[in-house]
């Protein structure tokens, strides 16, 4: 048996931009992928904590260092720039693994710079 626990999570990413017309992602600094193990693809949850939308995509790196979080495709209509969220990233572990996990989380400030 498996469960399903958090791996990660960027903690108060503001939303730099949106675009609609896209097929669909989250464009996320890959320097800020990178401090919590998302990978390029890996499915993400969005909490808009402006609005309460939850959203499922799948990540795209940005320029390591730009700040960039771009939510692409129909998730723009939920989520609007300079929206606060929390991305999420989940794994499947043995409730034995999961007893000793420890999921990566970072805060961000306003400029999705990280502080903690």
């Amino acid at each position: 048996m498996f469960v399903k626990i958090l791996k990660s999570k960027l903690h108060r990413a503001r939303v730099t931009e949106t675009k609609l017309h896209y097929p669909g992602s989250i464009e996320i600094d890959s320097a800020l992928m990178d401090a919590v193990d998302i990978l390029p693809y890996e499915s993400v949850l969005i909490a808009d904590l402006n609005n309460g939308s939850r959203v499922e995509t799948y990540v795209v790196p940005a320029e390591a260092g730009s700040g960039r979080v771009v939510v692409l495709g129909a998730a723009a209509q939920l989520i609007e720039p300079d929206d606060i969220v929390i991305i999420m990233s989940f794994a499947f572990l043995t409730p034995q693994e999961a007893g000793q996990f420890e999921p990566k989380v970072v805060v961000l400030d306003e400029n999705n710079k990280i502080t903690a």
